[in-house]
C-alpha cells in the first residue's frame, strides 16, 4: 500500500524478497496533473502495472465493498509506505501476521507528514542523522511499536536526495524485518512517548528564510525545502525600487560577516551573498520570477549593471 516515489522504491525491493509474494498493490486513485489536468497514475501504480501486479484504488475504506475486497485476498501481511489514506481498524484486523509501515524517521521523532524535510531543516550540526523505522500500524498517528530502525547521515542532503536515500534504506530494512517475522525472531518495542516530536506538513511559508539565524541553520532550511516548496528571497538592490523575487537552490556557508546587518546583500566577482547572523551565505543558483535557473554570478551581471561590488541591498521579508 503506497502512492509516491518512496513507496515505489519500497515495492521494487519487496517484490524481490524470496520469502513471499505480493498478491495485490493498493494505491490512491489517479489524480489530475500537468497543464492539461490529465488523470495520471501514481508512481506505485505505474510500477505495479510494469510488474504485472493487480492494482486496487479505493477512494477510501469507507467505500462500499473496499474492506471486503481486501479481506478476500487473505493477506498474511499488509505493508504500507506513504499510502496517504488512514487505515481503519477493520483493515488492520485483516492480515494474519501484522500490518507494517515504512516510516522515514527515527521514531518517536518526527511522527507525521513531513519527517524527511523537517529532519533536514532542524538538524544542522555536524554528524546529525535521521533514518527509517519499520513499525506496526496502530490507530494513533505513527505510534505503533517499532520492529527495527537504521540511521542515515543527513550530511549535505537536500530533502529530495535524502528521500531517495531513505527509500532505498527502507526497502532493505523492511525485508530484514520480514525475514525475522518469518522465522519468529521479530521483537517490536514500544515507543518512548516522552521523546515524541511531530513533523508538520510543509507550506509555501516554510520557504521564507529568516536571515537572522546562523548561516549553517539557514543552509539546512534551504536544503530542507528543496525541491518543494523551495527557498524564496525578495531582493531590493540599492537604486532600484522594484522587489526581485528569487527562488534559491542550496548554496554554501562563506566567510564571517561581523557587524553586517542580517539580510544584507553583497555582490563580488563570484556572485551574490546574503548576510546571516554570523557568516555570509553564498548563493550559487537562483531563479528569477518567470525565468529558468541561472548561476548567481550571471544574475548579478544581468540585473546590476554596472557591477558594484560590496553591500548593495537587502533581503526584504515576505508579508505574513
Amino acid at each position: 500500500m503506497g502512492t509516491p516515489d518512496l513507496a515505489a522504491a519500497v515495492l521494487r525491493r519487496l517484490v524481490r524478497w524470496p520469502g513471499g509474494d505480493v498478491v495485490a498493490v493498493y494505491t490512491q486513485p489517479d489524480r489530475p496533473a500537468g497543464r492539461g489536468h490529465k488523470l495520471t497514475p501514481s508512481p506505485v501504480k505505474k510500477l505495479a502495472l510494469e510488474l504485472g501486479l493487480p492494482v486496487h484504488q479505493p477512494l477510501n475504506f469507507r467505500q462500499e465493498g473496499a474492506v471486503d475486497e481486501l479481506a478476500a485476498l487473505k493477506p498474511d501481511l499488509l505493508v504500507v509506505a506513504a499510502y496517504g489514506l488512514i487505515l481503519p481498524q477493520a483493515v488492520l484486523d485483516i492480515p494474519t501476521v501484522d500490518t507494517l509501515n515504512v516510516h522515514t524517521s527515527l521514531l518517536p521523532r518526527y511522527r507525521g507528514a513531513a519527517p524527511i524535510q523537517r529532519a533536514v531543516m532542524e538538524n544542522w550540526q555536524p554528524g546529525d542523522v535521521t533514518g527509517v523505522s519499520i513499525m506496526r500500524i496502530v490507530p494513533a498517528l505513527d505510534a505503533g511499536p517499532v520492529y527495527a530502525q537504521c540511521e542515515v547521515p543527513i550530511g549535505e542532503h537536500t530533502a529530495g536526495s535524502l528521500h531517495d536515500a531513505l527509500a532505498e534504506a527502507g526497502g532493505e530494512l523492511l525485508v530484514t524485518v520480514l525475514d525475522k517475522l518469518r522465522d519468529g525472531s521479530a521483537q517490536p518495542r514500544e515507543q518512548d512517548e516522552s521523546r515524541v516530536t511531530y513533523a508538520a506538513k510543509l507550506t509555501k511559508e516554510d520557504g521564507y528564510i529568516d536571515w537572522d539565524r546562523p548561516a549553517a541553520e539557514v543552509h539546512a532550511r534551504i536544503r530542507g525545502v528543496t525541491p518543494w516548496p523551495g527557498a524564496r528571497l525578495q531582493a531590493r538592490f540599492d537604486g532600484q525600487d522594484e522587489l526581485l523575487p528569487l527562488l534559491l537552490q542550496p548554496g554554501r556557508v562563506d566567510e564571517p560577516c561581523d557587524g553586517v546587518r542580517p539580510g544584507s546583500l553583497r555582490t563580488d566577482k563570484k556572485g551574490l551573498c546574503v548576510a546571516c547572523a554570523d557568516r555570509w551565505y553564498r548563493l550559487l543558483v537562483v531563479r528569477p520570477q518567470g525565468r529558468k535557473d541561472m548561476e548567481a554570478a550571471a544574475f548579478v551581471n544581468g540585473h546590476l549593471r554596472p557591477a558594484r561590488h560590496g553591500v548593495c541591498g537587502m533581503a526584504v521579508p515576505f508579508a505574513e
